[in-house]
């Protein structure tokens, strides 16, 4: 026993130097303080995208140990300063988000807290806080007390959580597969396709519902197509819609969609997960309708400019998303209650659910809802001054977009998807603003998508002169 008791004691002095003390906590906090709020305020003064690779051998993870200062340099050369530049309001490329400050206190004090939101047993006032988070989000959304919903690390595990549950609800498996039916719209995001080829559903049939020439879904063609398939014996049972597309920003008509749905009997979803939060701001009529979804997923990570890996889903048949994900343990004897819906463990498939409501529930505690609106009514006013701007500049667009994202080319005569790549790829270069591309029909268009909290008036007179520098270099190189 002695002997075990000695090697133990030698064990200690290494292990405990992963309990750092005061003195240099507050040391590698000054460190770390002082750095990010350099990188903040030169933020706008930097370029949103380098096109430079990491260094693979330089952040190589070795015995070797490291100072702080060491580290934030490797940080900074091999992550702050290679690809998109995330957090900068110049990133107007993919749905960025930005990255509030206030949630990065709440993800610092939920990792140094460490706890554990999966069960309410082992920390209660985390999942009050996650569940707080959904009905807050309930609300906004006109969905009922009862529906359940659970905060994910993003749009895809969201769309995930729901799509299992109608297939689930529904009964789709084994020989049912091939002969069931989905409806959705070209302009899905992909992460749909993920979703149902990861839940067995890959090889049920998909119909491509005709658009309008906004990219909208056409009710009537939606309703003939069902019906269609129900005349020949298939098995209708799930129709996504979507409340904001990624290539141009369209809202499908949902309140018509919801009424065919609910009369043909199929699960009704809703992709939300860049335009929901437009809710909040004058656009609040194109989403009627949305309440009236079986499921809902929205991404605070885009509409409220968290940082990211926050997504939501909204549910209301509790009972099949418990089917999906509810699963007893021997060990979890301890931690069983009736109120099953009330422990996000039960209503996803992460069982280790890092605490992410506090990056949403800080930020509104400290902020209040008023600047998320603000911001967002302010996304969709740069779009359609860009948009005019973009237009006295020589340039074509596309049709008047839903929210804050939209396209634009460069009508060249002649090899037209050549010059707009060329322009891209100039743009990309530059790299004062980030911006990114698109297939529109077979035409190369150029996107933007205006969504950071960081992206201002001066931001989008910066991305136009940029444009026009790069225009005039690429017109050189075609020899115009």
């Amino acid at each position: 026993m002695q002997n075990i008791i000695e090697q133990i004691k030698k064990l200690e002095a290494t292990s405990e130097t992963l309990e750092i003390p005061l003195s240099q906590r507050e040391y590698l906090q000054g460190k770390t303080n002082a750095f990010t709020n350099e990188y903040i305020d030169a933020l706008p003064a930097l370029k949103s995208f380098l096109d430079k690779k990491a260094n693979e051998s330089i952040i190589k993870i070795t015995d070797k140990q490291k100072s702080i200062e060491e580290v934030l340099k490797i940080f900074k050369d091999e992550v702050l300063d290679t690809g998109i530049r995330a957090a900068s309001g110049g990133h107007i490329g993919y749905i960025p988000g930005g990255g509030i400050f206030a949630s990065a206190i709440g993800d610092y004090l939920a990792a140094v807290s460490n706890e554990y939101a999966g069960v309410s047993y082992a920390s209660p006032g985390a999942v009050a806080i996650e569940n707080e988070a959904i009905n807050w989000l309930k609300k906004i959304f006109s969905f009922p007390e009862t529906a359940i919903g659970n905060l994910t690390s993003g749009g895809s595990i969201a769309n995930l959580i729901a799509l299992t549950a109608a297939r689930d609800k529904f009964q789709i498996k084994n020989n049912k597969i091939p002969f069931s039916v989905i409806y959705m719209s070209e302009q899905v995001h992909h992460c749909i396709h993920k979703s149902l080829r990861i839940i067995g559903l890959e090889d049920v049939q998909i119909r491509y519902v005709k658009l309008d020439e906004h990219y909208r879904i056409n009710p009537e063609q939606l309703k003939e197509q069902i019906l269609a398939d129900k005349a020949n014996g298939l098995n209708p049972f799930l129709v996504i819609a979507s409340a904001g597309t990624t290539d141009v920003g369209a809202i499908d008509p949902l309140d018509d969609i919801a009424a065919i749905a609910a009369k043909e009997n199929l699960w009704f979803h809703v992709d939300a997960a860049y335009g929901g939060f437009f809710i909040l701001t004058s656009k609040k009529n194109w989403f009627k309708g949305i309440e009236k979804a079986d499921s809902l997923v929205v991404d605070p990570h885009k509409g409220m400019f968290l940082p990211y890996g926050l997504g939501a889903v909204l549910i209301k048949d509790a009972k099949a998303v418990l089917h999906s994900n509810h699963y007893a343990a021997n060990y979890m004897q301890d931690a069983l209650s009736d109120d099953l819906v009330n422990d996000p463990a039960n209503v996803s498939p992460e069982l280790t659910k890092h605490f992410r409501g506090m990056r949403i529930w800080l930020p509104l505690q400290l902020h209040g809802i008023e600047p998320f609106k603000a911001c967002l009514e302010e996304k969709l006013l740069l779009t359609k001054y860009a948009r005019k701007r973009l237009i006295d500049m020589g340039f074509q667009v596309g049709p008047e977009p839903d929210l804050s994202v939209s396209y634009f080319w460069h009508p060249f005569v002649g090899d037209a998807n050549a010059f707009n790549r060329k322009l891209m790829q100039n743009i990309h270069e530059d790299g004062t603003v980030f911006l990114s591309s698109t297939l529109i029909k077979d035409q190369f268009v150029i996107r933007i998508a205006i969504l950071s909290f960081r992206t201002k008036l001066a931001t989008i007179d910066s991305m136009l002169s940029m444009i026009q520098a790069c225009l005039e270099k690429t017109k050189k190189e075609f020899a115009l």
